[in-house]
């Protein structure tokens, strides 16, 4: 009998409930503070730009949040999504390590991203919301929250990093067919563009600054609410419904992972992927080493400052306590533009402080590298962004060859990169660099810390 490569479950054990990490931490994390009062934010504070069930999820102290029905039909089209096993990448690597990769390229957008996109679309419209405003960077999110606004009839604007609006022309063609406006940040349409623009008319644009156009475009208008693709805890927990399903997978495989890998920028793949893992591992029922992956161009977890900062480059937001580059940080336009984020998810900046995580930065080459090896062998070309988590595992597995351990590692492929084919074309040709951070441009971001 042939060796079995993927693990598919039926739609009726579909997980019907987001984990939610928070109660089984040893200790809660810190709570998000206010700009101009510095005290802890209160429902009101919030109730510009998000919708009450959200931020309910937001401070939720539940162990688990029921899916609602409507949201489970249209996650239908496409969960639960497949657990691989690796098989000819093991073999190419000759390595006696098992790998196991959860494939979240199966959704209509390409990405994990509308595993929070739909839920977001359902709980405004249910609250009379008629338009949402967002960011996005690679183009994945704006494309998830396109897909979920035209699900629940609702207007979308998206504000796209410059950088990423330049390279990756067909994520705006793909928001667009959804219905949804999309525009190049900074832009001349809100205040917060128009001063970076007057500063630096040539920007490439963060994330960061996406974020503040979004979030003023949100707060000036009544039947408007903001939608943000990671970082925050509803977020995460909506994403909790991939590792729910890769834990069911894993029992039909018999096996346990030992490594847990996942790439991160805002955090929400990672977090989807490890919280319900890192739920068994503090119950004492497994005990995986769960590692985040991030660019070298943008750290940090790895060199970030662990403090309170604003999510976005305006001060706009509440002040969050998390691993930080400093709101005032550009990156670099490296192709992953899903993790050109100068913040880490709160949650997850928690979990790592309290050692239950640990973390390493890899530069872009060897993650094109890690990307193409991939494509060669198990013939899905995956995203950027999710090749810093294959790179690690490839790392991993090739330890493995060298002390004949027979370690299970899993990782979250995230998404596919078929509209982001000129950054493998730029590898290729070999125009593809690493981008180290300077200590002084981070010593230079971290100095306007609030």
């Amino acid at each position: 009998m042939a060796e079995r490569t993927k693990y598919i479950l039926d739609e009726a054990d579909m997980p019907t409930r987001w984990y939610n990490v928070v109660p089984d931490l040893p200790e809660p994390p810190p709570p998000p503070l206010h700009p101009g009062t510095r005290e802890p934010v209160g429902p009101d504070d919030l109730a510009p730009l998000f919708p009450q069930a959200l931020i309910a999820q937001e401070v939720s102290t539940e162990r688990y949040i029921d899916i609602p029905e409507e949201v489970l039909d249209v996650y239908r089209l496409w969960r639960p999504s497949p657990l691989f096993r690796a098989r000819r990448l093991e073999k190419a690597l000759g390595t006696p390590a098992r790998i196991y990769y959860k494939y979240e390229g199966v959704s209509p957008v390409g990405s994990h991203k509308p595993n929070t996109a739909v839920p977001q679309a359902f709980y405004n419209a249910a609250e009379g919301v008629t338009r949402l405003t967002t960011e996005t960077g690679a183009g994945q999110w704006g494309s998830a929250l396109a897909f979920a606004s035209a699900t629940f009839g609702l207007e979308c604007e998206v504000w796209q990093v410059r950088a990423s609006y330049d390279q990756k022309p067909y994520r705006k063609l793909m928001m667009e067919t959804f219905g949804a406006k999309v525009h190049p940040s900074p832009s001349e349409l809100t205040e917060s563009g128009r001063a970076i623009l007057a500063a630096d008319p040539d920007s490439t644009g963060s994330l960061g600054i996406a974020i503040s156009e979004a979030v003023e475009q949100a707060a000036q208008a009544e039947n408007t609410r903001y939608a943000l693709g990671s970082v925050l805890n509803h977020v995460l927990l909506h994403q909790t419904i991939i590792g729910e399903e890769a834990l069911k997978q894993f029992e039909l495989a018999g096996d346990t992972p030992d490594v847990i890998v996942g790439c991160t920028g805002g955090g929400s793949n990672f977090g989807g992927l490890a919280f319900p893992f890192l739920r068994e591992k503090l119950a004492g029922r497994m005990d995986p080493v769960i590692r985040a992956v991030e660019p070298a161009a943008c750290p940090t977890l790895t060199r970030g400052k662990y403090a309170y900062d604003f999510g976005d480059t305006a001060g706009l937001t509440p002040l969050l306590k998390m691993h930080t580059l400093g709101h005032d940080f550009i990156p670099d336009p490296i192709h992953a533009g899903g993790l050109r984020y100068h913040g880490m998810s709160p949650l997850i900046s928690h979990i790592y402080e309290l050692g239950l995580i640990d973390a390493i930065a890899i530069g872009q080459e060897d993650c094109f590298a890690a990307g193409v090896r991939f494509a060669r062998t198990e013939g899905i070309i995956p995203a950027p962004e999710p090749t810093h988590a294959l790179a690690a595992c490839i790392q991993e597995a090739l330890r493995c060859k060298e002390t004949g351990e027979e370690k299970v590692i899993l990782t979250a492929l995230c998404g596919h990169a078929h509209l982001d084919l000129p950054a493998y074309g730029a590898y290729l040709a070999g125009d593809i660099s690493d981008h180290a951070l300077p200590d002084e441009a981070l010593e230079k971001s971290l100095a306007g810390l609030p």
